[in-house]
C-alpha cells in the first residue's frame, strides 16, 4: 500500500512539474516582443523564405570585424585568451597590463577610444574594392555592444569610443548606397567569458579570482562605478570544469544559460534591428542564435522570423533582408542561409549560401601574413560559381584604420573586379561550377567541417570556373596558360551539356574578338600576348544555348 502511495504521489508530481514548465514556456513565449507579418517562429513558416535578388546579384561583400579587442593588436580572441593562463595573449597582457586581476578586458575598453575611425572614408573604400554589401560588427563574444544599447550598459557609447559605432556604419553604407549588415556573435559570452572568473594556479597571485568575480560594488572610486561587470562577463554560475579547453568545455558543460541571459540576448538583438534597420544579420551560431532545444529553438525561430517581417514592412510588403547561420541542413537551408566559415561548397547549391573570410586575423595584429589579392580573387571566383558570395574582413587597428599592406590587397581586388565584375556580379551558375584538376580535389574539410576556402595547392590554367548571365558563359581560368591558348573541355563539339553554335568569344578588358576553335577536345581559344590583369582572366561565350 505503501508503495502504491509512493507512486500515485510520484505520478502526480510528475505531471505538476509538466504544467508548471509547460506554463513557463508559455509565459517566456508570450514575453518576446514580436513583429507582426507572413512570417512565423515555426521552420514551416519559414520555407517560404526567398533569397533576395540584391543579395545573389551583390556576390562579393565586406566585413568591419572590429571592436575593443583590437585595442591590443595582439589577435583573435584577446577578451577570453587574456584570461588563459599561459597562453601567448595571457603573457602579452601581464607585461603590457598587468596581471587579469587587478587589470581585465573591461579596463581594456576603457583605453579604447577609435579616435581615427572615418567611417564614411572606409566604407567608400570597400565600395572602389568592389563590395556590393557592408556589414560591420555589432557585438562579438566580448559582450560589448557596439552601439547605444537600450539593454547592455557595457557599450561603445557610454564608454570607450562613446561613439556609436553601429550608426556610423549604417550611415556610412547609406551614403554609399551599399546595403547594410550586422554582425552578432553575444550568445556565446555565457560560456566564453567563463575563464574570466578564474584565477593563476601557480605563482605568487595563485587563487586569487580575475576580475571576472567582480560585482558592481566593488566599483566604487573606479573609472568603472555605477557599472555591474556581472552584465559584461556573465560569470555569475559555475563554469565547466574545462573552461579554459575551448574545444571540450562543452562536453562539461558548467550550469546553463540563464533565462535572464537568454531574454537579454533576445532583447539586444531587437534593439539593433529595429534601431539600425539592417538588411543582413550574421549570427555566428550554429542553426539559431541561442540553440535548437525546446525553448532555446523558439528565441531563435522568433529572432529570425522578426528580422524577416521588419523587413516586410519597410520595403512594401517583400522581405529583402537575409540572416545568417551555420551548419545548416535539410529544409533549414530554405529558412536561414547556410555561412561556411573560411569555406566552400564541393559542389553547385541550388540554395544561395555565403563563404566569410577574413585576409589575416578575426581581430588585428601587425605583421601577419596576409591573404593576398589573388588568393582572395581565386575564391571570390570558386563561391560565385558554387552559388555562393564571399563576405570578407580587413583587420582594423584598435584606432579604427588600417594598415598599408591591406590598402595594397583591396586595390588589387577593386582592379581586377573593375575589369572582370561583368563576369561575377548577377551571374547565376552555370550546368557545372568548373572543370579542372581542382575540381577533383579531395583536402579534407576544415575545422568547420566544409571545404577549405584557400586552396594551399596552385592552381593551373586548366583550371576553370563557370558563371552565367543574359545568355552568356563565361568561363574564368584560375591562371594564365604558359603557351597563350586555354582549352576548354566542356565545351568541346560532342558535349552533351551544351547546345548551339558558339558565335562569339571575347575577354574582358580586351577590345578585340579572339581566335577560337571547337572540337571534339574542346573549345581552344587563343589569347592575346597582352594580359588585361595578372591575376586571372575572364571569357566571355555567346551564342550557346543550355
Amino acid at each position: 500500500m505503501k508503495t502504491r502511495l509512493i507512486s500515485i504521489f510520484s505520478i502526480k508530481l510528475c505531471v505538476f512539474i509538466v504544467l508548471i514548465t509547460s506554463s513557463s514556456l508559455s509565459a517566456q513565449k508570450v514575453d518576446l516582443p514580436a513583429i507582426d507579418g507572413p512570417f512565423k517562429p515555426s521552420w514551416q513558416s519559414l520555407e517560404q523564405y526567398q533569397t533576395p535578388e540584391w543579395f545573389r546579384d551583390a556576390k562579393f561583400g565586406i566585413w568591419a570585424h572590429w571592436g575593443p579587442q583590437c585595442e591590443p593588436e595582439d589577435g583573435d580572441w584577446y577578451a577570453r585568451n587574456m584570461y588563459i593562463e599561459g597562453s601567448e595573449q595571457y603573457k602579452f597582457h601581464l607585461k603590457k597590463y598587468g596581471h587579469p586581476s587587478v587589470f581585465g578586458f573591461k579596463d581594456v575598453i576603457n583605453l579604447w577610444k577609435a579616435d581615427s575611425l572615418n567611417a564614411d572614408k572606409l566604407v567608400s573604400l570597400y565600395k572602389e574594392s568592389g563590395a556590393k554589401y557592408f556589414v560591420g560588427l555589432a557585438v562579438h563574444h566580448d559582450n560589448f555592444d557596439l552601439w547605444n544599447s537600450k539593454y547592455q550598459p557595457w557599450n561603445s557609447t557610454n564608454m570607450g569610443p562613446k561613439k556609436d559605432i553601429v550608426s556610423l556604419w549604417a550611415q556610412a553604407a547609406k551614403k554609399a548606397g551599399l546595403p547594410f549588415g550586422v554582425s552578432i556573435h553575444a550568445r556565446s559570452a555565457w560560456t566564453w567569458y567563463e575563464v574570466a572568473q578564474l584565477s593563476d594556479t601557480i605563482g605568487p597571485l595563485a587563487g586569487i579570482p580575475y576580475d571576472g568575480k567582480l560585482t558592481k560594488a566593488d566599483g566604487k572610486g573606479k573609472w568603472w562605478e555605477g557599472y555591474d561587470p556581472q552584465e559584461l562577463y556573465e560569470t555569475n554560475h559555475k563554469p565547466s570544469i574545462y573552461a579554459r579547453k575551448r574545444k571540450i568545455q562543452g562536453k562539461f558543460p558548467g550550469d546553463s544559460m540563464s533565462f535572464a541571459f537568454k531574454q537579454k540576448f533576445y532583447n539586444r538583438v531587437m534593439d539593433v534591428v529595429e534601431k539600425y534597420k539592417p538588411e543582413l544579420v550574421y549570427f555566428d551560431d550554429f542553426k539559431l542564435p541561442i540553440g535548437t532545444r525546446g525553448i532555446n529553438e523558439y528565441y531563435g525561430l522568433s529572432l529570425v522570423s522578426n528580422i524577416y517581417n521588419a523587413s516586410t514592412e519597410r520595403n512594401k510588403g517583400k522581405n529583402q533582408a537575409v540572416v545568417n547561420a551555420k551548419s545548416l541542413t535539410g529544409n533549414e537551408l530554405k529558412c536561414v542561409m547556410n555561412d561556411l566559415e573560411v569555406g566552400t561548397e564541393r559542389q553547385i547549391q541550388p540554395i544561395p549560401w555565403q563563404s566569410d573570410a577574413c585576409i589575416g586575423g578575426w581581430h588585428y595584429k601587425p605583421n601577419v601574413q596576409y591573404k593576398s589579392a589573388e588568393k582572395v580573387i581565386r575564391a571570390l571566383i570558386d563561391v560565385v560559381s558554387k552559388n555562393g558570395n564571399l563576405l570578407l574582413s580587413v583587420p582594423m587597428r584598435g584606432n579604427g584604420t588600417i594598415d598599408s599592406k591591406e590598402l595594397v590587397i583591396l586595390n588589387g581586388i577593386g582592379a581586377w573586379l573593375r575589369i572582370n565584375g561583368e563576369a561575377i556580379y548577377g551571374t547565376r551558375p552555370w550546368i557545372i561550377y568548373g572543370e579542372g584538376p581542382s575540381t577533383h580535389d579531395s583536402t579534407p574539410d576544415n575545422s568547420k567541417g566544409n571545404m577549405p576556402l584557400y586552396r594551399k595547392v596552385p592552381y593551373t590554367s586548366q583550371d576553370i570556373r563557370f558563371t552565367t548571365k543574359s545568355g552568356k558563359l563565361y568561363a574564368i581560368p584560375l591562371a594564365w596558360p604558359e603557351n597563350g591558348k586555354v582549352l576548354i573541355k566542356s565545351l568541346s563539339s560532342e558535349s552533351t551539356i551544351n547546345a548551339g553554335k558558339i558565335t562569339k568569344v571575347s575577354l574582358l578588358g580586351y577590345k578585340k574578338n579572339l581566335q577560337f576553335f571547337q572540337n571534339e577536345e574542346g573549345l581552344l581559344v587563343t589569347l592575346p600576348v597582352e594580359k588585361p590583369n595578372a591575376i586571372c582572366y575572364s571569357l566571355c561565350i555567346e551564342g550557346l544555348k543550355y
